[in-house]
């Protein structure tokens, strides 16, 4: 019995741990908020007149007020996104908040204060997000990244309808380059 060359041994181990290592799998694709409309289909400026005196809010949480009439909630939406990795940077609009005030359920929107002081924009502009880890509500007023693999599905709270969602893996502030 022959010993194998050790050339080929490491070989062989290096293929097998660009195989096995999610180290070095792909970045995720990077978002804008116009890549989540169709081409062709119609682009719908956001209306950001505000719903409320803001000068009399306390606290977006605790707003209870009625929702306002979203924009487009059948909006289309990209198709070719589904299961693609990808990161997209907006602001946090909270659905669930937990004990520890967290919120793992939320909305990512492309600016600040749509869905509570401003109307939701349309339905291909907002992902519904479900995370483990959370965002500490007293943090919600940052603009986030989101990672994790989108899903063209769409979703309904009592906020506004979505046309994507997404299970974040990374969530960290949103920092000007």
């Amino acid at each position: 019995m022959q010993a194998a060359q050790p050339g080929l041994l490491a070989t062989l181990a290096l293929a097998l741990l660009f195989i096995l290592s999610p180290a070095w799998a792909a970045e995720p694709r990077e978002l804008d908020w116009p890549a989540l409309i169709p081409e062709g289909a119609p682009v719908i400026p956001p209306q950001l007149a505000p719903l409320h005196d803001l000068s009399q809010i306390g606290s977006a949480l605790s707003e209870s007020a009625p929702a306002a009439r979203q924009q487009a909630p059948d909006a289309p939406v990209v198709k070719a996104l589904d299961g693609q990795q990808v990161k997209l940077p907006g602001y946090i609009v909270p659905l669930e908040v937990s004990e520890e005030g967290r919120t793992t359920e939320f909305l990512l929107v492309p600016y600040y204060g749509a869905c509570i002081h401003v109307p939701p924009p349309p339905s291909n502009q907002i992902v519904h997000i479900f995370s483990e880890m959370g965002v500490r509500v007293e943090d919600l007023y940052q603009p986030y990244w989101i990672e994790g693999t989108m899903q063209v599905k769409a979703s309904s709270s009592e906020l506004a309808d979505a046309g994507y969602q997404m299970e974040a893996e990374k969530i960290y502030a949103y920092e000007l380059k």
